[in-house]
């Protein structure tokens, strides 16, 4: 096994221009969409939404590479008869479950109402576009991304046109100013 830092440190996984383009592709789709969080002065901008879905992207990749490792080691039980289980998903349940609380942090309730809806949503979504191109869905992540900004900029605009207005969110709650 050579432990050089440009080569994988496992047999198998991607190599590190794999992880690289990885990594740029979940930068380059989540910040848009952390930069239209920013844009709109939300409580969780582009360094959150990056940061989630780098997380995000870096465990999908090592359980990618833990996985193709298992299933190289899997290989001699198997021949002899023994039964061998891998499970790829488990860690996409944990990074869904951890990231949900996450989000929960930035929903705020009052008297005025609710806010914070959306934002929690679209860090959660960044993780979400992490995963995808941290295991290699680059096709996924991208129609991900695409349809949230789609949905996070121009839908919104089609539905100030119409009865169905969006509800935005309160500039204060209590006596203290929150958003501006």
């Amino acid at each position: 096994m050579n432990l050089s830092i440009i080569t994988n440190y496992l047999d198998t996984g991607p190599g590190i221009w794999e992880i690289i383009l990885r990594m740029s592709l979940t930068a380059f789709f989540v910040g848009i969409i952390g930069i239209e969080r920013q844009m709109r002065h939300k409580i969780a901008g582009v360094t959150t939404h990056l940061m989630v879905a780098f997380g995000a992207c870096g465990i999908a990749i090592l359980q990618d590479s833990l996985y193709f490792e298992a299933l190289r080691l899997a290989t001699d039980p198997a021949m002899q008869g023994i039964t061998v289980n891998l499970e790829r998903q488990r860690v996409i349940a944990q990074v869904v479950t951890g990231v949900g609380f996450l989000g929960a942090g930035t929903i705020l309730k009052t008297s005025n109402g609710i806010s914070g809806l959306t934002t929690a949503a679209t860090i959660w979504l960044a993780s979400m576009i992490g995963l995808c191109f941290g295991m290699g869905g680059y096709v996924i992540g991208i129609v991900l991304s695409a349809f949230s900004l789609i949905f996070l900029t121009g839908f919104r605009k089609l539905l100030e046109l119409t009865a169905l207005k969006h509800v935005k969110s309160p500039d204060t709650l209590g006596a203290e100013i929150v958003e501006r």
